[in-house]
C-alpha cells in the first residue's frame, strides 16, 4: 500500500479559559523555548474530536465505538436487542462469559462487593480497565452469546467458539478505534495501533496563568444579611495555540479493513474516516469550564499537507516565543509559519509528491496564502483532502 501521511496544523486563539486542568485545577502548562506556555493535552483534544463525530453526525453510529468499564452491561443490552427473551440477569451472565472468552478480565468493583449484604441489587462485574469496542464488535459478540445461550459455558469451551469470541473483538473496528487505537494490557494481541498522533497544543507565546476571584449572592438574603453566599477562585489563561496532528493513512486503512457495504469503493471507508477526522479535529473544542468562560472559537489559520515522506510538525517556528509586538499574536504567528514552512519543506520535503491546502480567516493571516492552495471554507477543505486521499489510495504502490 502507498505510504500516505496527512499533517494538520492549526493556529487557534482562545480568550480567558481553562480548557484542560491539571491536578490543582489550573490550566495545564509546559516549558518550551525556555518560557512557560499554555498547554492543552492531546488526550483532551482527542476526546473532543471523538465526541464531535457523534454529536455533529459526521459518522453513522455503526461506525463509532464505546470506551467503558461497564462492558458487561453494555453487551447485555445488545444481547437483549438481538433476542428479547434474554434480558436482565440472564443477559448479564451471558455477556460476562463471552467477554471473558474474548480475553478481557472483569471483576466486581471492591466498593460494590458488599452491596447485596446491604439489601441492594447484586453488583454487575466491570472490566478492570476502559475497554474500547466498536458497535459492530458488540453486535457480533451479542449474536455469539445468543447462539450459545442454552449452555454458554460448554459452548465457549469449544476451541472454535472461544476463538470466534476473540476474533469478533478484533475485527471490524470502528472509525474512532482505527484512528486513536486501542490498548488492552492483558490481551496484547487485540491491541490496535493508532493511526493518528496528536501533539499537545502549545501557545506560540509566553503565558502566565491568572486567577479570578468570584462571589455568589444568596438570593434569599435580606438587607440585614450583607455579604456573599460563597466565594472562590478559578485559574485561567488566554493564548494563541499551535495545534498539530499527524494521520498515517496507510495505518488507518489497515485498521479499518473492509468497508461496511459491498457496493462502495474500497477507498470509501478510509475517505470517510479521513474527512471526519479533519473536520472533527479542526472544529472540536475541549469543554473544560466552558460554562464559565464560553471560549467558543475556531482556528484562525489551518495548513493541511498530504505527503509520502514522513510526518512533519512546524512547531519549531515558535521555539522562540512570539512577542506580540504587533498588538496581538496571530499576525506574527502566521508570519512565522509562512516563513518556516518553505524552509522545512525545501530541506526535508518532497515537493513533487506533497499537496498543501490553506484555510485562513482575516487579514492577520495574509502571508499564509502563498503556502499552498487556498480554500474558502472547512467543507471545501475536507472534500479536497478526502478526494486526494482516495486518489492516492487507488494508485499502485
Amino acid at each position: 500500500m502507498n505510504r500516505i501521511f496527512l499533517d494538520v496544523h492549526a493556529l487557534q486563539t482562545v480568550p480567558p479559559s481553562n480548557l484542560n486542568r491539571d491536578d490543582t485545577g489550573a490550566p495545564k502548562s509546559a516549558i518550551y523555548g525556555g518560557v512557560p506556555r499554555a498547554r492543552v493535552s492531546s488526550q483532551a483534544w482527542k476526546r473532543a474530536t471523538r465526541e464531535f463525530f457523534g454529536n455533529e453526525h459526521l459518522l453513522d453510529p455503526s461506525e463509532l465505538g464505546v470506551r467503558t468499564k461497564k462492558v458487561v452491561e453494555l453487551l447485555a443490552s445488545r444481547i437483549g436487542q438481538v433476542e428479547e427473551s434474554l434480558a436482565g440477569e440472564r443477559a448479564r451472565e451471558l455477556a460476562a462469559e463471552v467477554i471473558q472468552s474474548a480475553g478481557l478480565k472483569i471483576e466486581v468493583p471492591k466498593r460494590k462487593a458488599n452491596a447485596e449484604k446491604d439489601g441492594e441489587p447484586a453488583p454487575v462485574a466491570q472490566s478492570k480497565y476502559l475497554v474500547f469496542l466498536s458497535s459492530r464488535q458488540l453486535d457480533g459478540l451479542a449474536r455469539l452469546a445468543v447462539e450459545g445461550a442454552d449452555d454458554i459455558k460448554a459452548f465457549l469451551k469449544e476451541k472454535d467458539n472461544k476463538g470466534r469470541a476473540k476474533a469478533l473483538a478484533d475485527t471490524r473496528h470502528s472509525v474512532d478505534i482505527a484512528l486513536f487505537g486501542r490498548m488492552v494490557a492483558d490481551v496484547a494481541d487485540i491491541n490496535v495501533d493508532a493511526a493518528v498522533q496528536v501533539a499537545h497544543a502549545l501557545s506560540v507565546h509566553r503565558v502566565e496563568n491568572e486567577s479570578d476571584y468570584y462571589t455568589a449572592v444568596d438570593d434569599e438574603n435580606s438587607d440585614a444579611e450583607p455579604g456573599a453566599g460563597m466565594i472562590g477562585t478559578v485559574d485561567f489563561n488566554s493564548a494563541t495555540l499551535y495545534r498539530y496532528a499527524a494521520l498515517n493513512v496507510h495505518q488507518l486503512a489497515a485498521n479499518l479493513g473492509a468497508g461496511l457495504r459491498d457496493d462502495e469503493p474500497h477507498t470509501a471507508p478510509v475517505r470517510r474516516a479521513v474527512e471526519a477526522f479533519v473536520h472533527g479535529f479542526l472544529a472540536s473544542l475541549p469543554q473544560g469550564k466552558i460554562n464559565t468562560f464560553g471560549h467558543h472559537t475556531l482556528p484562525d489559520a489551518v495548513v493541511v499537507t498530504l505527503r509520502t515522506t514522513r510526518p512533519m510538525s512546524y512547531v519549531a517556528a515558535f521555539e522562540e516565543p512570539v512577542r506580540g509586538d504587533q498588538g496581538g499574536h496571530v499576525r506574527e504567528a502566521c508570519d512565522r509559519l509562512a516563513a518556516h514552512i518553505p524552509d522545512v519543506e525545501r530541506a526535508y520535503g518532497d515537493e513533487a509528491s506533497t499537496l498543501t491546502w490553506v484555510l485562513r480567516v482575516g487579514p492577520n493571516t495574509t502571508k499564509l496564502a502563498d503556502v499552498g492552495t487556498e480554500v474558502d471554507n472547512l467543507g471545501t477543505l475536507v472534500a479536497a483532502v478526502g478526494r486526494s486521499v482516495a486518489e492516492r489510495l487507488d494508485k499502485p504502490a
